[in-house]
């Protein structure tokens, strides 16, 4: 029997289930930590002003974060000793650094005002409380970009339980301090919600260090086949990686603008934000398929390629099982408080949402695939198909369906990152064409 042979044998599907079933947990675990803020904000003595300010400067610090998250898809990837860690750590650093002197100009310099008024269009009278929001949001960042660094080494070194145990940590010190809050009626300003983010985030980048400083330091000082050995390779890989995302980032904007020019514009745009939340609860769970790629496909690909067929089919058949049964309409109307017009267009929305489900955890899959083989530089051309057609998608079906309501977003979103899996797909069988391999043989 050969090497190869037994390192096949030696991924099973409970070692695969083992390592995947935290990260999808944790991934759906963070939605809930959204909901202890927004419950939190509106019980405020002015709910529409302190909502709509954390709202707004959650846009920004979206932006940022993404280019923070993407350290646990690089640290993941490239770290296997101290020395490539310590190239993605000063990466790292100089990252969050640029991020924090940008956010400390933004909310302290009148670009700031200039940003948030001319740019996303906040009035005269929110400028302040928005501010005051992203001043606390912006060190948020910086924590979130701290905790993926070592998420990172925790998830190529098969310790996954620790993504769940510092979410569960993280919620339940968020909910202590929202409920202490209350009870004291100190929730009166949507910077509150910030500050309870911030704890939440500090707890969960200190449980990430604790456990992830210990690996590091059991790591080999420079592994003898690792080819990680200068910076310019962690940068050709986290760059691409950075533009893709930045690039993702438009279509949020765009397609909140779209529907606001539409026919009945608060039931459009509240329909769609309403499926595309339940719709992120159910593929956060395969939002991590890509990590078990990177760090099983190698050894077993059949196994990682069963297993991924076997899990893409769960946000399709629970969201079949929500858009097309009794059951979704008694959770709308039960658990989220949905009803009337708003339920039926809801409900809608989601049925259009079937081909982003069907699609999202195959294109995890094949960015796995290039992540490993280090064609990052795919995913931005993908991105750039997504968003494309995403954008002809919206202006073409509010053109046909100016009264389509929440479904126009759904609907365009879905042939977007149809797009994408097909763009990543091709760009993937051109290069196992070139290098003379198949996805079997990878």
């Amino acid at each position: 029997m050969t090497m190869q042979q037994e390192a096949r044998k030696a991924v099973s599907f409970r070692t695969l289930i083992k390592f995947f079933i935290p990260l999808g947990i944790s991934a759906s675990l963070v939605t809930i930590s959204h909901v202890i803020i927004n419950s939190t904000l509106a019980r405020s003595s002015d709910p529409v002003v302190v909502i709509a300010s954390y709202s707004v400067a959650m846009s920004l610090f979206a932006i940022f974060e993404r280019c923070a998250v993407i350290l646990r898809q690089t640290c993941a990837t490239l770290v296997r000793d101290k020395h490539s860690f310590r190239l993605v750590s000063r990466l790292a650093v100089s990252l969050l650094a640029a991020i924090l002197g940008l956010s400390l100009i933004i909310g302290y310099s009148p670009l700031g005002n200039l940003f948030f008024a001319e740019v996303l269009g906040v009035k005269a009278h929110m400028l302040e409380p928005t501010l005051a929001v992203y001043r606390v949001l912006m060190f948020v960042t910086i924590f979130s970009g701290i905790r993926c660094l070592y998420h990172g080494v925790i998830i190529s070194n098969l310790r996954t339980k620790w993504l769940t145990i510092g979410m569960v940590v993280r919620l339940i010190v968020m909910a202590l301090l929202a409920y202490i809050l209350l009870k004291f009626n100190l929730v009166n300003h949507g910077y509150i919600g910030a500050y309870i983010f911030l704890v939440g985030m500090v707890i969960e980048a200190l449980v990430s260090v604790v456990e992830g400083h210990q690996l590091v330091k059991k790591m080999p000082d420079k592994k003898v086949d690792h080819p990680i050995v200068h910076r310019s390779q962690v940068m050709k890989f986290y760059l691409p990686l950075l533009i893709a995302s930045l690039i993702a980032v438009s279509i949020s904007p765009a397609t909140n603008a779209v529907l606001g020019s539409s026919g009945k514009a608060e039931i459009a745009i509240a329909s769609y934000a309403i499926a595309f939340s339940i719709l992120n609860l159910l593929v956060s769970v395969s939002s991590y398929t890509h990590q078990v790629v990177i760090n099983f496909y190698e050894k077993d690909a059949k196994a990682v390629t069963r297993f991924a067929f076997i899990f893409s089919l769960v946000p399709s058949v629970l969201l079949i099982a929500i858009a097309y049964s009794p059951i979704g309409i008694w959770g709308f109307e039960n658990i989220m408080g949905v009803s009337g017009e708003l339920l039926d267009q809801s409900i809608l929305a989601l049925k259009f949402f079937i081909v982003f489900a069907i699609c999202f955890p195959w294109l995890d899959f094949i960015n796995g695939v290039l992540m490993l083989k280090g064609q990052t530089k795919v995913l931005s051309y993908s991105q750039a198909g997504n968003v494309l057609m995403t954008f002809i998608a919206l202006f073409t079906l509010i053109f046909f369906l100016p009264n389509g309501g929440g479904l126009i977003g759904s609907l365009a979103q879905s042939i977007g990152i149809l797009t994408e899996t097909v763009i990543a797909f091709i760009f993937l069988s051109i290069y196992l064409k070139k290098s003379g391999k198949t996805l079997k043989s990878l």
